[in-house]
């Protein structure tokens, strides 16, 4: 990924003063918008002979060919003894609440994707929202063990960033507290936690294969599990509780994934080190080009395990940049660098749990400073070293000017122009 020089320069030209940024009227740096995490892609010509396969069998759904062949895969990949394969995340912890007979309340961040507490809320279960340790971000284990009551019969804990919470703790508490451990690794397929891959800690991991994610099936996800019994109810429940032909032995619903859907994870698995080696490059570009900004920390695994580098995570300190989080990202945003508030405002502050549970945030202090913090860039496998080198030029630019740049944003909302 490295640039020559002339490419550089080009990367550096074209912002001189304020006025050149597009939010006040300048060219965007970019004509078309960057996307954070644009899809990663494999060999199309292996998607294309898994697709021929499917096709020519005329067999697209209902646990096909290239549906098992990619639940085997996986499981070698991640080393755990069941893989079963869902046409999206959030049905496959949907799968997991209902197979261990998930009831009551349940702790997990708010400081995680929304659909983990729709989950529960829309199974009739309490989300009890728990707040996050300021230096990984993850959740917060002693919050954790202090919202443990007898109406408490499972912890949702989710690996930010491909970064895994403290399983060991969590493990810990939930055996003694006897209530099921869930994990949320969505973002952390490919990664490892004491030399074991991510996929056979707690009762359950759950993945997304959305578009988005370091290794995608264009939509789909799964459960992994060592667990034989609750594999198999899973793998009945996702096929409306069918566990033979015509035989019917509990509440199921459909939550198959496509024969198309594997064929593109197949491809992709195919080409798994391939697309984590180019997130690395563009992951080291950015930390290069980014090393010494005042105020822009770029948030990495600082021990030896294995990581994805898909999220390209950036802590921003205000009172050294001279902007809010929120001031740099309309910056960005006009120079269509579609730069991203992950998770904002939290949980807990979206509907309906701002209603429900009004007092929620008070109880999350290191979830409210974190939350107003990150900002989240461009990345993933098909980004250039070219567009990363303009995205920090961006930044350092608007970092240097930043006394000007809020005095501009102020007299133009003074001036009735608003945002």
């Amino acid at each position: 990924m490295p640039m020559t020089t002339r490419s550089r320069k080009i990367a550096n030209a074209g912002k001189k003063t304020i006025e050149d940024l597009a939010i006040f009227g300048g060219v965007p740096t970019f004509p078309v918008g960057l996307h954070v995490n644009r899809p990663n892609v494999g060999d199309r010509a292996a998607f294309l002979s898994h697709f021929n396969e499917a096709w020519d069998r005329r067999w697209f759904t209902n646990d096909g060919p290239l549906v098992r062949e990619l639940e085997r895969q996986i499981a070698a990949f991640l080393h755990v003894k069941h893989c079963v394969a869902t046409c999206n995340g959030t049905a496959a912890l949907a799968l997991v609440v209902r197979a261990l007979n998930v009831t009551a309340e349940v702790i997990l961040p708010s400081f995680t994707f929304v659909s983990t507490a729709h989950t529960l809320l829309g199974s009739g279960i309490k989300p009890v929202f728990c707040d996050i340790d300021r230096k990984s971000w993850n959740i917060d284990c002693d919050h954790c063990e202090q919202l443990v009551t007898e109406r408490t019969t499972a912890i949702v804990g989710t690996h930010l960033w491909g970064r895994p919470c403290d399983i060991r703790r969590l493990e810990e508490i939930a055996k003694r507290k006897k209530i099921h451990l869930i994990l949320d690794a969505a973002h952390a397929f490919g990664c490892s936690y004491e030399g074991q891959m991510i996929g056979r800690f707690g009762n359950a991991e759950v993945f997304s294969f959305h578009a988005t994610k370091v290794f995608h099936t264009f939509e789909g996800g799964a459960v992994t599990t060592d667990d034989d019994d609750l594999a198999g109810r899973i793998k009945a429940m996702r096929n409306f509780g069918f566990t033979g032909f015509d035989k019917v032995e509990m509440l199921g619903t459909n939550a198959k994934m496509s024969e198309m859907c594997a064929a593109m994870g197949l491809a992709n698995l195919q080409s798994i080190d391939h697309l984590i080696e180019q997130n690395r490059l563009g992951f080291r570009v950015y930390e290069r080009d980014l090393e010494g900004t005042p105020g822009l920390f770029l948030r990495r695994r600082e021990d030896e395990e294995k990581t994805n580098y898909q999220y390209i995570c950036v802590d921003v300190e205000e009172k050294s940049v001279g902007l809010t989080r929120d001031e740099i990202l309309k910056a960005l945003h006009a120079e269509r660098v579609l730069a991203r508030r992950y998770f904002y405002p939290g949980t807990h502050a979206m509907e309906p749990y701002r209603s429900l549970y009004p007092e929620a945030g008070r109880k999350l202090p290191g979830t409210t400073e974190i939350i107003n913090r990150t900002l989240l860039l461009p990345g993933g496998a098909e980004m250039s070293a070219s567009e990363i080198h303009k995205i920090c030029d961006l930044l350092r630019f608007i970092g240097a000017n930043a006394a000007e740049i809020r005095a501009a944003l102020a007299a133009r909302n003074e001036d009735g122009l608003g945002d």
